[in-house]
C-alpha cells in the first residue's frame, strides 16, 4: 500500500494536491515572503471593468456542489454549466486547441488519472491508468499531445503523451518537484515550475525535454503557474516575492518582470484570453477563492464568480475563438 493519501491540501487558498512526496507539503507550508524585485503598480484595487463584452468560454474547478467538479461559464461570468458530477475530485482542466474537448485530472478510480471529455461533459475517456498520481494536464497547441505531471518515477516529473493516452514519454529527470507544464503557442517549448535550485522557479525546455533554461531566479519560496501569452512573447506567473502571492508577467526570456496585482491576499493561476488582452486568475480577496479577470496590464480587475463559502479556481480560457465568435 502506498504511504500517502490521495487528497489535496490548501496552502494560502491555492489548492495543491498532497503528493506521495510529503516534503512538498512541508515545503509549501514553509513559504515566507521576501523583498520585491519587480516594480509595484500604484493603482486602485478595482477600476474600469475588464469583463465588459468578453466572449468565449472558461472552464474552472469548484466545490460548490460539495466536492470539486469541472464547470464552464461564459467569459463574462454568465452561463454557468456543471460538466462533471461524481463523488471523486475533478481538477485541472485544459482545453483542446479547437475548444471542443477538455483534459482533466480526476481521482474517480481511486487515484488521480488524466481524462478527456467533450466540452459539454459527455464522452469521458480515461487516458492514464496506474497507481501513480497523474495530474495537471496541458493540451499541446496542435492537439496531438498532452503534457502532465506524474509521480510514477518516485517524484513529480513532467511527462507527455499522445492525445489518446499512448506514447507516454518522461521529459524531466531529477529528484525535485517539476509541475505546472504550459506549452508555448508554437508548441516548441514547455514552461514549468521546479524547485531543482532549492526554491520553486520558472523554467522552460524544448518540447522533447532538451534545452532546459531557468527563467526566474530569486530567493523567495516560489514562482509558479506559468502561462504563455498567445503571441508567445510573454509569460505570466504567480509569485510570493513581495510577501504574498501575486500575478506577474515577464518576457519569454525571463527579462522585464512586472507585477500586475498587489494586495495582501492570494492571486494565482493566471491564464490569457485568446486575443492576449486580458487574463483570468483566481483570488481570495473577497474572503473565499473566486475567479477574476483583468486587463493584461493589471487594470480593470473584475470578479466573475460570487460563491460565498466555496472555492472557484484554476480557470482556463478557450485558446482560440469558439465557432461563430470573434474575440
Amino acid at each position: 500500500m502506498r504511504n500517502q493519501l490521495p487528497t489535496r491540501v490548501s496552502q494560502d487558498s491555492v489548492v495543491i494536491r498532497a503528493v506521495p512526496l510529503l516534503p512538498l507539503v512541508a515545503f509549501l507550508a514553509s513559504c515566507q515572503g521576501a523583498q520585491p524585485v519587480a516594480p509595484k503598480l500604484d493603482r486602485p484595487l478595482y477600476s474600469q471593468s475588464a469583463a465588459a463584452g468578453l466572449k468565449g468560454t472558461m472552464a474552472f474547478t469548484s466545490d460548490r456542489d460539495g466536492d470539486f467538479e469541472i464547470y464552464t461559464m461564459n467569459a463574462d461570468g454568465t452561463g454557468l454549466t456543471q460538466l462533471t458530477d461524481n463523488t471523486g475530485l475533478d481538477f485541472g482542466s485544459s482545453w483542446s486547441p479547437d475548444g471542443q474537448r477538455l483534459a482533466i485530472d480526476s481521482d474517480r478510480d481511486g487515484d488521480s488519472e488524466i481524462y478527456t471529455m467533450n466540452a459539454d461533459g459527455t464522452g469521458l475517456t480515461q487516458l492514464t491508468d496506474n497507481a501513480a498520481f497523474d495530474f495537471l494536464p496541458a493540451w499541446s497547441p496542435n492537439g496531438k499531445q498532452i503534457a502532465f505531471v506524474s509521480d510514477r518515477d518516485g517524484d513529480l516529473e513532467i511527462f507527455v503523451m499522445n492525445a489518446d493516452g499512448t506514447g507516454v514519454t518522461q521529459l524531466t529527470h531529477n529528484d525535485s518537484f517539476d509541475f505546472n507544464p504550459a506549452w508555448s503557442p508554437n508548441g516548441k517549448q514547455i514552461a514549468f515550475s521546479s524547485d531543482v535550485d532549492g526554491d520553486q522557479d520558472i523554467f522552460v525546455m524544448n518540447a522533447d525535454g532538451t534545452g532546459l533554461t531557468q527563467l526566474t531566479l530569486n530567493t523567495t519560496p516560489f514562482d509558479r503557474d506559468p502561462a504563455w501569452s498567445p503571441d508567445g512573447k510573454q509569460i505570466a506567473f504567480a509569485s510570493d516575492r513581495d510577501g504574498d502571492i501575486d500575478i506577474y508577467v515577464m518576457n519569454a526570456d525571463g527579462t522585464g518582470v512586472t507585477q500586475l496585482t498587489s494586495n495582501t491576499n492570494t492571486d494565482a493561476f493566471p491564464f490569457w484570453s485568446p486575443n492576449g488582452k486580458q487574463m483570468v486568475f483566481h483570488s481570495d480577496r473577497d474572503g473565499d477563492t473566486e475567479i477574476y479577470v483583468m486587463n493584461a496590464d493589471g487594470t480593470g480587475v473584475t470578479q466573475l464568480t460570487h460563491n460565498e463559502g466555496f472555492t472557484d479556481f484554476i480557470a482556463v480560457w478557450t485558446r482560440r475563438p469558439m465557432a461563430g465568435l470573434a474575440l
